[in-house]
């Protein structure tokens, strides 16, 4: 069926099951993916009819990322969305269409929880994309004075 459908090409981004890698080879039985540490595994090709499988290149290598930011209570929600916009906007691999977008998503336990959601045209763009972003923020964070939360415990002592 691998070889009539088509669900996978070599060179192709996939995940099945668990498993995420680049197609390296494809044979009547199995096909071999490399992971990201570089090591093969060989998957019978049954598995891409009976399991979930996802082809993050087949048809568009556009792929969403989430960037989640918990900022303290009583920070600027109006100047945390500015802030991460401009690290989005600013950034040359980020799609401006779609255009990013910032969502406050809850109040947490000790944090004012935010995503950044954002589009990069290629899958092998996502980490360092990331990475990139993750940094830019923080700087940008410290230059505006809004504390990125983390968790807090208050331990009483009694006699």
């Amino acid at each position: 069926i691998i070889l009539f459908e088509r669900p996978v090409r070599i060179g192709d981004t996939v995940t099945i099951g668990s498993f995420s890698g680049t197609v390296s080879k494809i044979r009547i039985r199995a096909t071999t993916i490399t992971d990201f540490d570089r090591k093969e595994v060989i998957i019978p090709n049954k598995a891409f009819v009976t399991e979930r499988l996802i082809n993050w290149s087949l048809t568009d290598t556009t792929t969403r990322l989430v960037i989640r930011l918990g900022v303290a209570y009583g920070s600027d929600l109006e100047k945390v969305r500015k802030v991460l916009l401009k690290a989005a906007t600013e950034h040359p691999r980020v799609m401006h269409e779609p255009m990013p977008e910032v969502f406050f998503t809850a109040f947490g336990a000790s944090t004012l929880d935010h995503e950044l959601r954002l589009y990069v045209r290629e899958l092998r763009d996502r980490s360092r994309t990331v990475d990139e972003l993750n940094r830019t923020i923080d700087q940008l964070c410290r230059e505006n004075d809004i504390n990125i939360a983390f968790n807090q415990l208050e331990v009483h002592l009694h006699n």
